[in-house]
């Protein structure tokens, strides 16, 4: 699973996600991508599980790309725990997510196998997606 080799600081403050991406939110490398219709934080975890959705679907054939790193720490208390005593333990990793940041990208193979394997990655994502191809950002 996705996590940062080295980081400066091991608990992070939660932090709020609002607004729309302003880097990251068109498709740079591939033919197609998946991009997120509202602003969330995905998980290592789901991120990885997404992937492998995406490579069993189109059988390791194309090239794929992740747009998203979980850089960000996750603490959480053990269960049953008076309040006090500090802050929790880093648990996960997760990715924050903005509105419009593409998550995935896909090429070398046909539309429609890329549609769908978009879709069943879209399924193991907690944020709503959509599937978007280049020509939506050549037009512009």
């Amino acid at each position: 699973m996705l996590s940062p080799k080295r980081f400066k600081y091991r608990k992070l403050q939660k932090g709020r996600i609002g607004g729309t991406a302003q880097k990251g939110n068109k498709i740079d490398f591939g033919e197609c991508g998946l991009q997120a219709m509202e602003p969330g934080r995905l998980t290592a975890r789901q991120i990885e599980s997404a992937r492998i959705a995406i490579t069993r679907h189109v059988k390791r054939g194309g090239k794929i790309w992740i747009r998203i790193f979980p850089h960000k720490s996750v603490t959480k208390k053990p269960a049953e725990t008076r309040m006090g005593k500090g802050k929790g333990s880093p648990e996960e990793w997760v990715a924050v997510v903005k509105k419009g940041t593409i998550l995935y990208e896909i090429e070398g193979v046909s539309r429609d196998v890329a549609r769908e394997a978009m879709r069943l990655a879209s399924r193991k994502l907690p944020i709503a997606t959509k599937f978007l191809t280049r020509e939506i950002f050549d037009e512009n």
